[in-house]
């Protein structure tokens, strides 16, 4: 079986909608690991926000695109300036996007802290590090990089 694809339709926007308002309220949403991620849009200059989910691995946070190289990753790469927040709580981070290894330990703890996700990778939940670099190209990773005040 494939990997779903990712498409933003009525209740993914509906969903979005009720999750942003919590956490522009402070309400910690998945865990602790829901926040608001704020880029500057790659054409516009605009700044764009999003809900995004931050995790940590061996010690260092990391954002997740599981759906894909959605607007967010594009505005990245373009401006590696990652503005999170909720509620009162504001960072401001310079990213790093990973290599396909590191990557793949990454998104195998991201599937498995979030399985959610699951149906939008090939890998299988319990499957190796390996497995998760292998599709790598298709759900990039960033490394909170560097604090910035």
């Amino acid at each position: 079986m494939m990997a779903r694809k990712y498409r933003l339709g009525v209740t993914r926007k509906a969903a979005n909608v009720v999750v942003k308002a919590l956490l522009e309220r402070g309400i910690p949403v998945n865990g602790n690991t829901g926040f608001l991620l704020t880029t500057r849009g790659r054409k516009s200059g605009a700044d764009r926000t999003t809900p995004v989910n931050v995790i940590e691995v061996d010690g260092e946070r990391w954002l997740v695109s599981p759906y894909g190289r959605v607007g967010w990753v594009h505005n990245l790469r373009a401006d590696a300036t990652a503005r999170l927040w909720r509620g009162r709580r504001r960072e401001t981070w310079e990213v790093e996007e990973a290599d396909a290894a590191t990557a793949g330990r990454v998104l195998r703890a991201y599937v498995r802290k979030i399985p959610v996700t699951a149906p939008f990778f090939d890998a299988k939940l319990t499957g190796p590090a390996e497995a998760f670099a292998a599709e790598a190209d298709r759900h990039p990773v960033f490394r909170l990089a560097r604090s910035r005040v």
